[in-house]
């Protein structure tokens, strides 16, 4: 493994940008970021309509979302690598598009592997790029160092936002216009994402050099920065951590209105409880973007992943009425994305900012791993048992596992290796 020596790192560069424009980057990566994750949170509305209209089966479609769970996360290290080299703007460009396509021409597909092309490959892809770990870094590099923690907080809360803002607009969309004409709809609203790719645009480079010169030490390339933190135990603890978000996260994306359903509730009550998520988790993002400022990141993970293992299990016991629903969605909703600020705050901590997309972009492919389990059991085991009490068995397990995996990280920054070519 990499020595995980601690150092005292050299006065991070003047930011990219005045600080008087330090709110238009946030603005910019929040409002994308709330339209690609927006649109991505609400497709397990339609689940029950694509089922309807395909009879393909509550699996076959599950396995749809469950391949865009992985792939929105297999996109990110990749992207991040180009952000990080040739430019955030160009990336986050390309992935709105795709998103905005993936969505409009999903209505139109009629078998598995037409919803897999349409809603795991373009729109997830899409979302990939214009994601979390290339608007994050877009945002770590722009704004000083001791605002980045309420920083990726702002950014995370923004995605929040768009689920609790799509939620409802693809309800009434649909009483309106009909579920596909909705989705369609949803996939044109992408595109207002477009002009935060001209107040995103730029790279690490520049950033990366200031960095080498003042601490005397070559920038790392990409693949030494792959090698430096995959020998790192700190960081493969936090990447086991986040598969287990990522296994919760999509799974209750996904399956939250079928939860609904089967506890005998109205749809709509589904819709509502996807809002409340979104609305809560952009409490609990700002909160948490406040909080790492203040106590240890692992230890506020630790934390988040025990609570929502408790709530998990209240919840089982709990009478599954209207009330008791949303209660439920808005303690998720709390926890939900609040992961991440800390999350990117330990990469940028423990790595810098140099490679910071791309290595947060593995971090997000291990999340995604996550998700792809949560998103595919959650229809196989429903459609095997008739109920999905097992897979809440499953992500309570994962949960104690998840806290407790947090705690042996060392929080501090690491010791940079020396490129080989130095």
């Amino acid at each position: 493994m990499a020595n995980e020596q601690t150092f005292s790192a050299p006065a991070s560069p003047k930011p990219a940008v005045p600080p008087i424009a330090i709110w238009l980057v946030l603005l910019a990566a929040a409002g994308a970021f709330a339209l690609t994750m927006g649109t991505r949170q609400t497709m397990g509305l339609f689940l029950s309509s694509l089922n309807t209209s395909t009879g393909l089966g509550v699996g076959s479609i599950s396995l749809a979302f469950a391949f865009g769970q992985l792939w929105w996360g297999l996109t990110q290290p990749f992207a991040g690598a180009v952000a990080d080299r040739i430019g955030t703007g160009r990336v986050i460009f390309l992935g709105v598009v795709l998103v905005a396509l993936g969505t409009f021409i999903t209505p139109l597909m009629t078998t598995t592997a037409g919803l897999i092309f349409a809603i795991g490959v373009l729109a997830a892809g899409g979302a990939g790029m214009a994601g979390p770990s290339v608007l994050m870094a877009a945002s770590t590099r722009l704004v000083p160092a001791n605002k980045r923690g309420l920083a990726t907080g702002i950014v995370n809360a923004g995605g929040s936002f768009g689920q609790f803002a799509m939620a409802p607009i693809a309800i009434g969309l649909t009483a309106a216009v009909g579920w596909a004409s909705a989705m369609q709809w949803l996939g044109v609203l992408v595109l207002l994402a477009l002009p935060a790719v001209f107040v995103l645009k730029g790279n690490s480079k520049a950033l990366a050099a200031q960095a080498a010169a003042a601490s005397g030490v070559k920038a790392l390339t990409a693949r030494e920065a792959i090698a430096q933190a995959l020998g790192t135990r700190s960081y493969l603890y936090l990447s086991a951590g986040f598969l287990v978000c990522g296994f919760h996260v999509a799974f209750l994306a996904t399956h939250l209105p079928g939860v609904v359903a089967a506890c005998g509730l109205p749809p709509e009550v589904g819709g509502w409880s996807l809002a409340m998520i979104g609305l809560f988790n952009i409490i609990g993002s700002l909160a948490m973007g406040w909080a790492v400022g203040r106590w240890r990141m692992k230890s506020l993970l630790s934390l988040l992943y025990a609570t929502r293992g408790l709530a998990v299990l209240i919840f089982l016991f709990a009478p599954k009425t209207t009330a008791v629903m949303l209660i439920f969605a808005a303690v998720m909703g709390v926890t939900f994305l609040s992961t991440v600020p800390p999350t990117a705050g330990l990469v940028a901590k423990m790595f810098g900012t140099a490679n910071m997309a791309m290595l947060f972009g593995v971090v997000m492919l291990s999340h995604q791993i996550g998700g792809f389990f949560g998103a595919y059991l959650g229809g196989s085991v429903f459609q095997a048992t008739g109920s999905y009490d097992w897979v809440w068995y499953i992500d309570i397990a994962l949960a104690l596992g998840a806290a407790l995996v947090n705690l042996p990280i060392r929080e501090a920054p690491l010791k940079r290796l020396v490129p080989a070519a130095a």
